[in-house]
């Protein structure tokens, strides 16, 4: 049985076990080619590189901090390889859609981001 360790819970934490932890499930349009690779991206596939594991976790806190966004917004998944981040899941509204996009470019740059992210009519439901 493979043991975590407190930093590696807290990786789990950051690189986006919050969606998990919600009860969110992957749905079949989570699986889209990337827009640069054509690769299909899951969140599994984030990159342990330092320097991806840090792009993740600074979007991440920008998008937690940010305390005008909904749980749906603050549990998107944010996929980071080799500097460029894919930003997948449900949000609210199209407001919220725009502003964690703006986040992750903010961060990443502009050019460096895949916004992935739909806005659903069951999100505004629950």
């Amino acid at each position: 049985m493979q043991r975590f360790t407190t930093t590696g819970l807290a990786r789990l934490v950051l690189l986006g076990l919050p969606w998990l932890a919600a009860g969110q499930t992957q749905a079949a349009h989570d699986t889209v080619p990337h827009e640069t690779t054509g690769e299909r991206l899951t969140a599994d596939q984030q990159k342990m590189n330092p320097a991806d594991e840090e792009l993740t976790r600074r979007i991440r806190r920008s998008v937690m901090d940010d305390e005008t966004l909904s749980m749906y917004a603050h549990n998107v998944k944010i996929i980071s390889r080799d500097g460029v981040v894919t930003l997948k899941g449900a949000v609210r509204t199209e407001k919220e859609k725009e502003t964690v996009a703006a986040k992750a470019r903010a961060i990443a740059g502009s050019d460096r981001v895949s916004d992935e992210l739909t806005v659903t009519s069951q999100a505004t439901t629950n």
